[in-house]
C-alpha cells in the first residue's frame, strides 16, 4: 500500500510521541508499504512566528522570541540525532532562522507588513520541522529526502488562502517522488508558491490539505493524519466531557463537522481525497493502538441518528428586513455577490418565506467590512425607508447537528429543539440544507456549552441522561436523601438510565460547588472544610452562572424564603423538586404563579412529598384528572402524628399518655401542638384542593379542632400535658362512645362539593379507614370511575426515609421526561 502520513505539531514536539511516529514509519516499511510524510510546524511555532511579526511591526525586540524558536528545534536535534549528523542539521536550521530574522528586521524598519510577507514568515515553521524530521527518519527508518513544497505545489497569489493549480502540482509531485525513488519523501505542509516562485500558504489546516494534495497526486491508498486526539469526536471534548470517538464518517459528514468547528481535520482536505476515493484515517500518536476515525465514501450507523455536534463559537448574525425585499428579484444575489466580492465568507443563511427578511451569519472579524458593503449597495433603500437599517448581533454562536442518517428521519428536528428548549436555550435562527446532512441553529454565545451538552446527552450515550442537581438544605431529610443517592446511583444509571450529578450543596450558612460533582458520601466533610460562606441567594446566582443543561434545584428546607426564589429558577430553566409545603400553601395566586412559570419555561415543578411523604398521592390525583375522571370526594388522614395518637388511644391509656408516647417515638415536633393543631394536615388538604382545580384559600377551610382551647393556649409544653390530663374527660367521652358503637375515632380531612373540612369522626367497620394502624397515612378517592369502591392509598406518610425516597422519586421523574 502507498500511504501518506501527516504528522501534527503536537506529535512532532513531544519526545515519546515523536518516537511513536518513527516506529509507525518503520512498521509500515517492514510491511512493504510505500510511505510519504507530510509535516506540520512544531506545536506553537506558527503562533510564535505570528507574534514575532507583530513584535517587529511595533519595533520591539525580537531576540527573546527568536531564541525560543531556535531552542525548540535545536533541543530535538541534540536529543534525537547522532552527533555525527547534528552539525549538518543545525547549520540548515540556522540558515532558516537567519533568513527569518533578517525578514523580521525589515518588517521592523518598515513598521508594517503585507500578506505576502506574512506567508513567507510563516513558512519557516514547516520548513524547519520537515527538514529536521527528514534527518530523523533517515537515521531511524530509511533513507529520507526533504521535500520543499514551495517547489512542488503551485498556487495563485491569494496569500493566506491560496488556491492550488492541481494539474501542474500533480506533475511536479510525481516527478519529485520518481526522482527520489527508494527514499522516504518528507514534505512541508501548509506552504506552496505561485508561478513566480513567491511563497504562499494554504490557509487553516493547510498541512492536512497538503497531505490530501500529495495523496491524490500519487494515487495513494490511504491518508493517515496523526494528531493528539483519538480521532474525530462526537463533540469538542473540552466542552462536552462525555464526547467519544466516531469510528467512521463519510466525506460529506466530515466536511460538515469540520466546517462547523471540528478542528481535527479541515474541509479542503476532503476534496482531493474524495475525488480519488482515498480513505482518511485520523490517528492519535499518544495512543497509537486506538483505531481512530476512518473517513471514506460510506458511513456506518453508530447507534444514533446523528454522527456529531460541532459549533462555531463566535459569529455575527446580520438581519436585513423591509418591503424592498418582497418580490424583488435578484435581491439576495446582489447581497451575496457583493459580500463575496469583498472576500466575506457567509457561514449560514436563513430567510422568511414572506421574503420580508433575511439573516446571514459571518465571522465577527468581517463586521466592519460587511457593514460598509451593505450600506453602499443598499444606500438608497435605507434612505427611502424601503429597508430597515441592518441589525448586527455579534453575541451569537452556531451549533450544527450532523449525520447522513438524518435524511428523511421524522421527528429528529423536534428532538433537537425540544432538547434545547428543555435547557432554556433560545433558538434565534435555523438552517437546514436540502441534503439534510445537518441542522444548524444560531443561539446565544453564553449558552453554547449548555446547548452542546444537552443535545449530546439526548442524542448519544445510549439513553443515560445526566441531571445537574443543586441541593438546598442538608438537615434530616436532605442528609437522608444524599445517603440514598449515594447507595442507589449505580442502580439509577444501569436500570433507570439517569445520572444524578450533585453540582452544588448549601445550608443556611455555607455553599459548596464542584463542577465535577460533589461526593454524596463525603458532602458533610467537604461542606465544612471547603464550603464558602454564603446565602441561598448566593447559591442560586452561582448556579445560574454555571449555566448547565438539565439543572434541578432541590429544596429540602422548611424555609419561607426559599420558595420565593422558585420563579427565578424556572426562568433560568431549572426544574424544582421540593418537600417544602410553604410554596403551595400561601395565597392561591402564588401557587398558580409557580405552576404557570414552570409550564411557561418548560421545566418540572414536582412536590409529591408535600402531601404524603413517599406516598404517590399527588401523582395519582393528577393522573385521574388527566384521564378525564371527575373527583367526587377525597377523604384523608395525612398526619402520622394524628394517625398514631388515635390508633393508640384505646383501652386504659389516657390521651396525655398516648401523646407522650408519640413524642417519645419521634412522631411529634418538640411541641406536640404543632402537629395536633391540625394546621399542617389542613395545608396538605389545601394542596389537594388546589390540585383538583379549586381556587381555595387557607381561610376557606373549615377546620374543627382536635384539642380544647385550654390545651392549645397552655404556656409551655409541660403545662400543655397538664391541661391534657385535666381534659381527659373530654377525650374519654368520645373514646367510650366510639367503643360502644364498635367504631374508631379518627381526625379526617374531607374534600367534597368544592369545600374542604377537617373533623373528628366516628368510623364504622365499612369505612376504608377502619383498620388503619400505627402512624400510617391513608387517602381515598371517590370518582366517577371509582364510585362504589373508592381508590385507597395507604402507607407511611412521615419520616426522613420515606420523605427522602419521595424526593428521590421526583428527581427520577425529572430525568424520565
Amino acid at each position: 500500500m502507498k500511504k501518506v502520513l501527516k504528522f501534527g505539531g503536537s506529535s512532532l514536539s513531544d519526545p515519546p510521541a515523536l518516537a511513536t511516529l518513527l516506529e509507525v514509519i518503520s512498521e509500515n516499511i517492514e510491511k512493504g508499504n510505500e510511505v510519504i510524510i507530510v509535516c506540520s510546524a512544531l506545536d506553537g511555532i506558527t503562533n510564535l512566528i505570528n507574534d514575532l511579526v507583530e513584535i517587529a511591526i511595533a519595533g520591539n525586540d525580537i531576540s527573546h522570541g527568536m531564541r525560543d524558536l531556535e531552542e525548540r528545534h535545536y533541543g530535538l536535534v541534540r536529543s534525537h540525532l547522532e552527533v555525527k549528523r547534528q552539525n549538518q542539521v543545525l547549520l540548515g536550521l540556522k540558515l532558516y532562522f537567519n533568513q527569518l530574522e533578517e525578514m523580521l528586521s525589515g518588517i521592523s524598519a518598515l513598521g508594517e507588513v503585507s500578506a505576502r510577507t506574512v506567508d513567507r514568515a510563516l513558512s519557516y515553521g514547516e520548513l524547519c520541522s520537515a527538514f529536521l524530521f527528514a534527518s530523523l527518519a533517515d537515521q531511524y527508518c530509511k533513507k529520507a529526502v526533504f521535500a520543499d513544497t514551495r517547489q512542488l505545489i503551485k498556487t495563485d497569489s491569494n496569500y493566506g488562502q491560496a488556491n492550488v493549480n492541481e494539474e501542474f502540482s500533480n506533475s511536479l509531485i510525481n516527478t519529485f517522488v520518481k526522482e527520489n525513488e527508494g527514499s522516504i519523501p518528507v514534505f512541508t505542509g501548509f506552504i506552496a508558491s505561485n508561478e513566480a516562485g513567491i511563497t504562499t500558504t494554504l490557509g487553516r489546516g493547510g498541512s492536512d490539505y497538503t497531505s490530501a494534495i500529495v495523496a491524490a497526486a500519487l494515487d495513494a491508498d490511504e491518508i493517515q493524519i496523526w494528531t493528539n486526539v483519538d480521532g474525530i469526536m462526537t463533540a469538542d471534548p473540552r466542552m462536552v466531557r462525555k464526547a467519544f470517538s466516531i469510528p467512521r464518517l463519510s466525506y460529506s459528514e466530515a466536511v460538515e463537522m469540520s466546517y462547523f468547528g471540528a478542528r481535527v481535520i479541515h474541509p479542503p482536505t476532503m476534496f482531493p481525497a474524495r475525488a480519488k476515493n482515498i480513505p482518511i484515517v485520523i490517528k492519535n500518536s499518544f495512543n497509537p493502538s486506538f483505531e481512530g476515525t476512518v473517513i471514506s465514501e460510506t458511513s456506518t450507523l453508530n447507534g444514533s441518528l446523528i454522527k456529531g455536534i460541532s459549533c462555531i463559537s463566535e459569529i455575527c448574525l446580520i438581519t436585513i428586513q423591509g418591503g424592498a425585499m418582497v418580490g424583488e428579484k435578484g435581491f439576495s444575489g446582489r447581497l451575496f455577490s457583493r459580500l463575496a466580492g469583498e472576500g466575506i465568507n457567509v457561514l449560514l443563511i436563513t430567510q422568511a418565506s414572506s421574503q420580508h427578511s433575511i439573516s446571514l451569519a459571518i465571522s465577527p472579524r468581517d463586521i466592519s467590512l460587511a457593514r460598509r458593503v451593505i450600506n453602499r449597495e443598499f444606500e438608497q433603500d435605507f434612505e427611502t425607508g424601503r429597508l430597515d437599517q441592518p441589525d448586527f448581533d455579534d453575541t451569537l454562536s452556531i451549533i450544527a447537528v450532523v449525520g447522513e442518517n438524518m435524511r428523511r428521519k421524522r421527528g429528529l428536528s423536534g428532538k433537537v429543539f425540544s432538547s434545547l428548549g428543555r435547557s432554556g436555550v433560545n433558538v434565534i435562527a435555523i438552517a437546514q440544507g436540502s441534503s439534510e446532512l445537518n441542522i444548524s441553529v444560531v443561539i446565544d454565545r453564553r449558552d453554547v456549552s449548555k446547548a452542546m451538552n444537552s443535545v449530546h446527552d439526548d442524542m448519544f450515550l445510549s439513553p443515560v441522561k445526566t441531571l445537574n442537581v443543586f441541593f438546598c438544605g442538608v438537615g434530616n431529610i436532605g442528609g437522608t436523601l444524599l445517603r440514598q443517592i449515594d447507595s442507589h446511583h449505580s442502580f439509577l444509571e444501569e436500570k433507570r438510565h439517569i445520572k444524578l450529578s450533585l453540582i452544588g450543596v448549601c445550608n443556611s450558612k455555607s455553599i459548596l460547588f464542584n463542577p465535577e460533582g460533589v461526593s454524596a458520601k463525603s458532602w458533610k466533610h467537604d461542606l465544612q472544610q471547603k464550603g464558602e460562606k454564603g446565602t441561598v441567594n448566593d447559591f442560586i446566582e452561582r448556579a445560574f452562572e454555571m449555566n448547565l443543561p438539565n439543572s434541578v434545584f432541590v429544596d429540602n428546607t422548611g424555609s419561607i424564603k426559599v420558595p420565593e426564589l422558585y420563579p427565578r429558577l424556572f426562568e433560568k430553566s431549572f426544574s424544582v423538586v421540593t418537600c417544602n409545603k410553604i410554596g403551595n400553601t400561601g395565597k392561591f395566586s402564588t401557587y398558580a404563579k409557580y405552576r404557570d412559570a414552570s409550564s411557561k419555561f418548560g421545566v418540572d415543578y414536582l412536590y409529591e412529598t408535600t402531601v404524603g411523604a413517599g406516598l404517590p398521592i399527588i401523582k395519582t390525583l393528577q393522573e385521574l384528572l388527566v384521564c378525564g375522571d371527575e373527583i367526587l370526594k377525597v377523604e384523608a388522614i395525612l398526619s402520622g402524628t394524628i394517625s398514631f395518637v388515635f390508633n393508640n388511644y384505646k383501652g386504659d391509656r389516657t390521651f396525655a399518655e398516648v401523646v407522650r408516647l408519640a413524642q417519645e417515638n419521634g412522631f411529634t415536633e418538640p411541641d406536640p401542638r404543632d402537629d395536633l393543631s391540625g394546621l399542617d394536615f389542613a395545608r396538605k388538604m389545601l394542596i389537594l384542593a388546589r390540585e383538583t382545580g379549586l381556587k381555595t384559600e387557607f381561610d376557606d377551610l373549615d377546620l374543627a379542632p382536635i384539642l380544647p382551647d385550654n390545651c392549645l393556649n397552655a404556656t409551655s409544653v409541660e403545662d400543655f400535658y397538664k391541661e391534657l390530663e385535666v381534659s381527659e374527660d373530654y377525650f374519654s367521652a368520645m373514646k367510650r362512645k366510639a367503643a360502644e358503637e364498635n367504631k374508631v375515632m379518627h381526625y379526617v380531612g374531607i374534600l367534597e362539593g368544592g369545600r374542604v373540612k377537617t373533623e373528628l369522626l366516628m368510623l364504622d367497620s365499612g369505612h376504608p379507614f377502619y383498620n388503619l394502624s400505627g402512624s400510617d397515612n391513608i387517602i381515598s378517592f371517590t370518582t366517577n370511575r371509582y364510585l362504589d369502591n373508592p381508590m385507597v392509598i395507604k402507607g407511611p406518610g412521615a419520616g426522613a426515609e420515606v420523605t427522602a425516597a419521595g424526593v428521590l422519586a421526583d428527581l427520577v421523574r425529572v430525568g424520565a421526561d
